[in-house]
């Protein structure tokens, strides 16, 4: 702030008052996240708000004066929650259940107070060496092999990008230079994210040229169909360049044959990319580590720890075996980012698009130091155990029925009616704020999902939000 002379002030803006309202501060900010985290279930779970109602209650303009803390945090207890749907609430149950736990939580605090950017090595060895560390360390617990290079992205729709891009430079070293070739095909199951289909648009694919291979009756994609497409495109002068499959589609959460898959990409030289984002993390329970056979063949893997390892939003684990065509499909380095090149020194900037980084590994490595492999497994296996006990229930009911396998944590079924009684017992569990659920499509109809996630969730509150669906369905049918 200038002085009165109107001369920039000399002394530092960060004075003994700057850090003792920080102090005072952010301990009422700590307090507050404790009582959240102890008992988020006084908040409805959906927020109960109108549209526009947020933009309103605010100021049109920001404040010409700074403003106190103690104003600032009412203002966030009174506007900003209310128009808070509470992905950390034991009740939510929608798209896939995630959970943010008290360590990462601290490793957000830590993160954002050091504001490390790691453009390269230098800038930030911390980040560069512990984002190794933690992914070497999630990849023995998923039981990949020592080949695999990570690196950490903030999303899976960001991973699955760089991955077909590596799978474009894969098939056509030049291509990065000159742009797509039209003809390159990528091929996916019809159950996939549709985040791949993005990347292929974002890349200059192009949307046509996705094939969307049929899957079987439990939603896996067919190996005979994608072998059928490839021999096609082949046959009419298209180039195929990259397979994805999926362990944990978003609706059903089924695991594609990856063994299977790999054997075709082999045969063709395709680039095979294994999108786990949700279910890979079920793979460090032990009994459950078969799920990933074959993805030890697939060119690049990736899995999300902010889904079901209670990292908070965001962090994506990508990992390859072919590190070397990853950098050279992003590695750009200007003068004024040009350093020595100590031997073991890894620029991450090389092996991505953003040249910012934050330090996310710093979050991850403290959830995997607190829980340790045997405390997340227990958790993982709890939400499993419910899960079937949750299908269980729904065998047993005569009015709903089950129409997909649950092999995870999320359970698909039905309400023996419409499609639009379907969607109207969905809305009216939200609307209740009591709890949170999502619809999707499986065969061409309307189909409830009730998906378990969430480290306060208890089988209490599974059982009563599936008693809520049945009332729901009972009170429209009635």
């Amino acid at each position: 702030m200038p002085s009165e002379s109107g001369r920039p002030a000399a002394s530092s803006f960060i004075t003994a008052e700057y850090i003792e309202q920080f102090r005072r501060a952010a301990h009422q900010a700590v307090d507050w996240t404790a009582e959240y985290l102890r008992d988020p279930r006084k908040y409805p779970v959906v927020s109960q708000i109108k549209p526009g109602e947020l933009i309103d209650a605010l100021p049109a303009s920001a404040p010409e004066r700074g403003e106190s803390y103690e104003a600032i945090l009412q203002d966030f207890e009174k506007l900003i929650i209310p128009a808070v749907t509470h992905w950390n609430h034991p009740d939510f149950f929608a798209f896939f259940a995630i959970s943010s736990s008290a360590p990462a939580i601290i490793g957000e605090l830590l993160t954002a107070a050091l504001n490390t950017n790691g453009l390269h090595w230098k800038t930030s060895p911390a980040l560069a060496e512990l984002e190794q560390v933690s992914l070497s360390w999630l990849r023995q617990w998923m039981g990949l092999p020592g080949d695999f290079f990570g690196i950490i992205y903030d999303t899976a729709s960001v991973g699955s990008l760089h991955a077909i891009a590596a799978a474009r430079e894969f098939v056509d070293p030049t291509a990065h230079a000159r742009g797509s070739l039209g003809n390159l095909v990528l091929y996916t199951s019809d159950q996939a994210h549709s985040s791949v289909e993005k990347g292929a648009i974002a890349l200059g694919i192009g949307q046509d040229n996705v094939r969307k291979i049929a899957s079987d009756a439990e939603f896996r994609m067919r190996p005979e169909e994608l072998a059928s497409a490839i021999e096609q495109d082949i046959g009419a002068g298209r180039k195929p360049f990259c397979v994805v499959a999926t362990i944990g589609t978003t609706s059903s959460t089924s695991v594609d044959p990856v063994p299977a898959i790999a054997d075709i990409c082999e045969r063709h030289r395709l680039w095979l990319h294994a999108d786990a984002a949700y279910a890979g993390i079920a793979a460090i329970v032990p009994e459950r580590q078969h799920i990933l056979k074959g993805c030890e063949r697939a060119h690049s893997f990736l899995v999300n720890p902010m889904k079901w390892m209670f990292v908070p939003v965001d962090l994506n684990a990508f990992y390859t075996r072919y590190p070397d065509i990853l950098r050279r499909t992003f590695s750009l380095t200007p003068e004024y980012l040009r350093t020595a090149g100590a031997e073991r020194e890894i620029n991450l900037m090389d092996y991505a698009i953003p040249l910012g980084r934050r330090f996310r590994a710093l979050k991850l490595w403290m959830t995997m130091r607190y829980f340790g492999r045997e405390g997340i497994v227990r958790i993982l296996r709890a939400h499993m155990e419910w899960a079937q006990r949750l299908a269980g229930l729904v065998d047993a009911e005569p009015q709903f029925e089950r129409v997909a396998p649950a092999p995870f944590s999320v359970v698909c079924f039905r309400y023996q009616g419409s499609d639009e009684e379907n969607r109207a017992i969905a809305e009216r569990v939200n609307e209740s704020g009591k709890a949170y659920i999502s619809p999707t499509v499986l065969n061409g109809r309307v189909t409830l999902r009730i998906a378990i996630g969430n480290l306060g969730t208890t089988w209490e509150d599974v059982e009563r939000c599936w008693e809520l669906v049945r009332a729901t369905a009972a009170a429209l049918s009635g």
